[in-house]
């Protein structure tokens, strides 16, 4: 999971580790490392220090790992197909550094024949998927398996100041915009 102290990233290594996963996470600084642990990340690359690739190889020796969550896009994308195990799974749903370049269906293939998606919302909350959803992440958070962190809270006049803050990687949790 990459960004794992961003707001989805910390969101999702909490949702994997209730449902057992073991889970690797990697994040650009210290800090953002010890926010990751807290949400209950196993292990926490700091990328900036380390090659993911290469310490993702180490901790699993070399088999690689089932499924990627990969919110970065264009600068983690090689890489983060590079650590799927054959018959794993990479999931790019969001693009924080650039929108991945389209991919030959060859080289998912050549990977271990990966499968890729690319979700978007509208998707996976149509059939009534949004109530179902909804109900268990609200009562994971009632039950305090799930804690939001809220990093920062701007004015609604303040969006494009978030929007600079969150492209450059200087925040941590969920943002807010106060109208």
């Amino acid at each position: 999971i990459h960004a794992g102290a961003g707001g989805t990233g910390g969101l999702l290594i909490q949702m994997a580790k209730i449902l057992g996963a073991i889970v690797i996470t990697t994040v650009g600084t210290k800090e953002k490392a010890i926010i990751a642990k807290q949400h209950g990340a196993d292990y926490v690359i700091i990328y900036t220090e380390i090659d993911f690739h290469a310490e993702v190889m180490r901790i699993t020796n070399g088999k690689k790992v089932p499924v990627v969550y990969d919110g970065v896009g264009k600068a983690t994308f090689d890489k983060s197909l590079a650590c799927c195990a054959p018959r794993g799974h990479l999931v790019v749903f969001g693009n924080a550094s650039g929108a991945v370049p389209p991919v030959d269906p060859l080289t998912l293939t050549r990977a271990g024949s990966i499968t890729m998606t690319r979700p978007t919302m509208i998707h996976y909350v149509m059939d009534g998927m949004l109530e179902k959803r909804s109900e268990e992440l609200f009562r994971w958070i009632l039950e305090g398996k799930i804690k939001v962190r809220i990093g920062k809270e701007y004015q609604l006049s303040d969006a494009r100041l978030a929007q600079e803050d969150l492209s450059t990687r200087k925040t941590v949790g969920k943002l807010l915009l106060i109208p």
